[in-house]
């Protein structure tokens, strides 16, 4: 058995390769090392520069339009539209805040002072389902003694604080978030042909020929979602936010902000309206009551009548399968979602009709 063992020849060990194969090894890693760390670096600005990619899709034929209109200056029109969209974004920003700080700022040294008062409420206010009798007492004992009641709930405001604080701090975040992405978006309008061109060569070598499909359709599903979700939130918002500036509902700032939070959110905006609704009718005539009502089921159910008119225009596939990806990804992802969930979901639905059908993709 040992003669056999030694008649056999030995493999000749093959150094070249070795060398190859940990020079590739190492070429590899340190690929991945130099990805890493630039995934790190831009992980900071990853939130603002997919906002810019979706909010630059959505707004890409106004500026074409603008650029027309303009004479052909493409540079102008991208800086005209950022300035546009920053003062959107800051103004009412700012008026809101000064104005919530000036708010808190007085209510602070009048309670201090112990020259708050709080109207009593009206009988109405007991007829609320529900909540309307200990809203009734509470309200009357802060109408006769603001600071003894605000003792009373001294544990529940200390817990209450930091909550508030940190979701004003949020809030002043998701702002200047926003504000870098316009600006992004701003600078890649100038650069949408070149960018669409770079992905259609990414899918293209993904999918093959028919990658610049998935491009095309990218493009379009963002705008219906821009459209069929931000769009008609807006809209809600304004028609709602009018509504309850001229019954005089108070705080009707903030109110319109959850209103277009929740619209966007996919959330039922009759869930603020309805006890705003319920305020208006313990304070008001019948008349205006009713009317603001009226005014306000019809807004807060208006998005059920929009939706099929706007959302999925323009893309290619059922206007379900877009909804569901944007609600799925709101849910998944957070705001970001709504764009991306839908992308993806129409991305898998023509994908997969692409397997029965392959003409689909063409």
């Amino acid at each position: 058995m040992s003669m056999e063992n030694e008649s056999q020849p030995r493999k000749k060990i093959d150094f070249d390769q070795i060398r190859q194969s940990v020079r590739a090894s190492i070429s590899i890693g340190f690929v991945a090392l130099v990805l890493i760390m630039s995934f790190h670096i831009i992980k900071p600005f990853l939130v603002p520069i997919v906002w810019g990619i979706i909010i630059s899709v959505g707004i890409y034929p106004l500026h074409v339009r603008f650029t027309a209109f303009l004479g052909k200056l493409p540079k102008l029109s991208a800086i005209l539209i950022t300035v546009i969209g920053l003062s959107i974004i800051a103004v009412p920003a700012a008026l809101f805040t000064a104005s919530t700080v000036e708010g808190i700022s007085k209510t602070v040294v009048a309670i201090e002072d112990e020259t708050l008062k709080v109207p009593p409420p009206n009988d109405k206010v007991k007829e609320w389902p529900i909540i309307g009798q200990w809203t009734h007492n509470t309200w009357s004992a802060a109408a006769q003694n603001l600071t003894g009641t605000l003792d009373k709930y001294k544990p529940q405001i200390k817990e209450s604080a930091p909550k508030l604080t940190r979701a004003a701090s949020q809030a002043v975040f998701g702002i200047l978030l926003f504000v870098l992405a316009v600006i992004i978006a701003g600078g890649l309008l100038l650069f949408a042909k070149p960018g669409k061109e770079a992905a259609d060569m990414l899918f293209t070598g993904l999918l093959g020929p028919r990658g610049h499909m998935i491009t095309s359709l990218s493009i379009t599903t963002i705008r219906s979602v821009v459209q069929g979700v931000i769009g008609i939130a807006v809209i809600q918002t304004l028609f709602l936010g009018v509504g309850m500036f001229v019954i005089k509902v108070p705080a009707a700032g903030i109110l319109a902000i959850l209103v277009l939070i929740l619209a966007i959110v996919q959330l039922p905006t009759i869930v603020v309206m309805l006890p705003v609704a319920i305020y208006v009718f313990s304070v008001n005539d019948p008349l205006p009551a009713v009317l603001f009502a009226v005014w306000s089921i019809l807004w807060s159910i208006s998005d059920n009548l929009l939706k099929p008119l706007f959302l999925g225009k323009g893309v290619d596939v059922p206007m379900l399968v877009v909804l569901v990806g944007a609600i799925g990804g709101m849910i998944a992802l957070g705001p970001v979602g709504l764009f991306v969930g839908s992308v993806v979901l129409t991305w898998g639905y023509k994908l997969i009709l692409s397997l029965m059908d392959p003409d689909v993709m063409q």
